[in-house]
């Protein structure tokens, strides 16, 4: 697992060279922990949390979900579909973890929407998904007990130089026993919306090209609706099907199997029906193959 380094808060840089002071215009994405900085003249993403009043039980919490982010993060790191942890900072009241920087940022851009950098094609959406489950897949199997992320959402994927996707958070985990294959959460953490039926989630997103928002179930039933009547067009992201121009026989099966994959992962209701997440890596694969072989 490594030894882990330790930064000093005078490492931390902004743009300028001047002490990082994390303020709203170096968070990336909006609304999340992550900052742009500098060590030593280096990009890099630090996850900060605030945090002052050491008694309240939020503080607490958030320390110990801070460490837990620092321990899995440390065990995963030579995954390569997570985000490196490079060391962490202890001078604030919450350890604040220190990234390798992931040239363009996360999946989903500030007006909610994947792909904020440009449009990717659906080849390239294809493989980010694949490379996705294979990390959380690893998650899975790796140890002796599974770990469970919990919350995994766009905002917890981010794309380096090549768009090889990185995945980070790790803050909600939990390991579970072996033999056991789903989690039933007493409390509910994380964001609601991407807890049982996250990945799922997150492929209807690739595949449609926007969020899906919490408590939106009626756009689920509508892809399910839509997908049922055979209407794979109304669902599909436009830039999509512009690429493809219509697509050939082929084509139109993967985008079928990419769905039906995505709809089966997606189940809210009936968790016994989500395939385990090395069936979703396996069957990813062989959706990508089906029409490019490997190189």
């Amino acid at each position: 697992m490594g030894n882990l380094m330790l930064f000093a808060i005078t490492l931390l840089k902004n743009s300028s060279g001047q002490p990082i002071k994390f303020d709203p215009s170096g968070i990336i994405p909006e609304g999340s922990f992550y900052y742009r900085g500098f060590l030593d003249n280096r990009l890099i993403i630090i996850k900060k949390r605030e945090g002052r009043d050491g008694l309240s039980r939020n503080f607490k919490r958030a320390r110990e979900e801070a460490i837990r982010d620092i321990i899995i993060s440390m065990q995963m790191s030579t995954q390569k579909n997570v985000l490196k942890l490079l060391g962490c900072c202890l001078e604030f009241p919450i350890p604040a973890l220190v990234h390798e920087y992931a040239t363009h940022g996360c999946v989903l851009n500030d007006e909610g929407g994947f792909w904020s950098n440009e449009s990717l094609p659906w080849k390239t959406r294809l493989r980010i998904a694949k490379q996705l489950a294979s990390a959380i897949t690893y998650l899975h199997t790796a140890f002796p007990r599974p770990i469970i992320h919990r919350h995994l959402r766009p905002h917890c994927i981010f794309l380096d130089d090549d768009f090889v996707p990185k995945l980070c958070d790790f803050s909600y985990s939990i390991t579970i026993l072996s033999e056991k294959s789903h989690v039933q959460d007493v409390v509910i953490k994380g964001t609601m919306w991407y807890l049982s039926p996250d990945f799922g989630v997150i492929l209807l997103g690739f595949l449609a090209g926007r969020k899906l928002l919490a408590g939106h179930d009626d756009l689920i039933k509508s892809v399910k609706l839509h997908a049922c009547d055979g209407q794979i067009q109304t669902i599909v992201d436009p830039k999509i099907l512009d690429e493809l121009g219509g697509g050939n026989e082929p084509t139109q099966l993967q985008l079928h199997d990419f769905l039906a994959l995505a709809w089966l992962c997606s189940t809210r209701d009936e968790s016994e029906l989500r395939p385990d997440m090395i069936d979703v890596a396996k069957e990813l694969m062989r959706i990508e193959k089906s029409i490019w072989p490997p190189c």
